[in-house]
This record gives C-alpha cells, sequence and structure tokens, in this order.
C-alpha cells in the first residue's frame, strides 16, 4: 500500500478503498462538526417610544410596566414625544410618563402560559399547572376586579417576569349562571329593555328583560357586558 494511504476493515471484510488519503480524512471531523453546528439565536427587547402602542410591555427604572394609554404628540416648535398612562404589574400604580420621540426603551420580558384556577385558599387564589402539578398562587389585591369572572376549573394565562408571577389574564368570554335576576314580562323580547342579573360568581351583569333564573350566559371580560345566551 503506497504510503500515507489509510484503510479500514468493516465487517463484511471489504476494505475502504486506498485512494483516500489521510490528508483528505482529516479535514472529516471538522466537516461534521460544521454540517451539525446549531445556530445561535438571540433575542432582541431594545424598541423606541414610536414602537410604544396600548398593551406594550416596557421596563423602566428595572419594574415591568403596561401601556394603558399612548398619544404621540408634535408640538409647533420644540421635538415631538409620546405621553403614556403606564400600569406597574408589581405595584399595580399608574403613572404618567412622557419619552422622547424615537427614544430608546426596553421591552419587558414578561411571557405567558396558561394554568388552571383550582380553588382559593384564604386571601390567595390558587393556579394549578396540569402537567406537572405545581401551584401558583396570587392575593386578593393582585386579583383585583378578575375575581368577579373567576370560576374553578378556569383556565388563564399567568404572566411572568423574572420568575415570578406577576399577573394573569382572564378568557375574554366566560359562560356565568343567572342565579338571582327578577322574571321578564310578556312583550320584553320587543321592547328591548335591560334589567341587572346576578351570576354564580357573585357579579351583577346587565341583561335583556327576556333573560330568566338558572339561564346561562356569556359575558365579556374586558368589558363586563353581556353577550348573548350560553
Amino acid at each position: 500500500m503506497a504510503a500515507g494511504a489509510s484503510s479500514f476493515k468493516f465487517p463484511c471484510n471489504c476494505s475502504l478503498s486506498s485512494s483516500i488519503s489521510y490528508s483528505a480524512n482529516r479535514f472529516l471531523p471538522r466537516q461534521l462538526k460544521i454540517a451539525f453546528r446549531r445556530p445561535t439565536l438571540f433575542k432582541i427587547y431594545a424598541i423606541t417610544s414610536n414602537d410604544i402602542k396600548v398593551g406594550l410591555n416596557i421596563e423602566v427604572d428595572g419594574s415591568p410596566w403596561r401601556v394603558l394609554e399612548f398619544l404621540h404628540v408634535k408640538p409647533g416648535k420644540g421635538a415631538a414625544f409620546v405621553r403614556t398612562t403606564l400600569k406597574n404589574y408589581v405595584t399595580g400604580n399608574q403613572v404618567e410618563k412622557t419619552f422622547r420621540a424615537g427614544s430608546k426603551i426596553e421591552e419587558a420580558d414578561i411571557f405567558k402560559e396558561t394554568k388552571q384556577f383550582t380553588y382559593k385558599d384564604g386571601a390567595q387564589y390558587v393556579f394549578m399547572d396540569l402537567t406537572t402539578y405545581e401551584e401558583y398562587r396570587l392575593n386578593e389585591a393582585d386579583v383585583g376586579d378578575k375575581s368577579k369572572w373567576l370560576k374553578e376549573g378556569m383556565d388563564c394565562n399567568l404572566l411572568f417576569w423574572k420568575g415570578k408571577v406577576i399577573d394573569f389574564e382572564l378568557p375574554i368570554t366566560v359562560k356565568l349562571k343567572v342565579v338571582e335576576v327578577d322574571p321578564g314580562l310578556r312583550g320584553d323580547t320587543a321592547q328591548g329593555g335591560s334589567k341587572p342579573a346576578t351570576v354564580d360568581t357573585g357579579a351583577v351583569v346587565t341583561v335583556p328583560l327576556f333573560i330568566e333564573n338558572g339561564e346561562e350566559i356569556l359575558v365579556d371580560t374586558r368589558t363586563g357586558q353581556y353577550m348573548s345566551r350560553a
């Protein structure tokens, strides 16, 4: 065999062709590493005040905030700016803050995971991951007015920031049962009036006059308004 040639015995007693030289083979491992190298991905949170919109999550002074309102202002004199109303996820405080147009801001690294509301333990609302059975707890102050639409067994989105639960989102539409309402009268449907009804979560919803006790209705949790019969 010629000097520098390599041979390899296969289980089938055949040999690798001596025409493949060591100088060619020695690059093979490096080629394989390059072929299977995983790409490196970078998540970028840098945005500018021009990207501000309602619902955007931003980080200001080390805290997560949600944009409730915004207005782009271009005065006759001076630089343009963006006026915002922000809500702090951690404290619940609302503040007015102004950003220069085009200035850099940092988007908060907030992500959502679906968990099921299982029960209330004293002043805490308990949510569970149905895969790992891990529990997550929110205080009454964290839940706030959302409690009037919350029912056991309901799937909600928990919001996480730096490993902590900072808020949760209800389903947009919930099905609730009317437990107390004045009886309707003949012709109520045609008149198109409304009346208050208490549902099984304790909330009071304005419903059409034809809705009766024991009926199930659909409610928009964003507005608290009656949508239709379930």
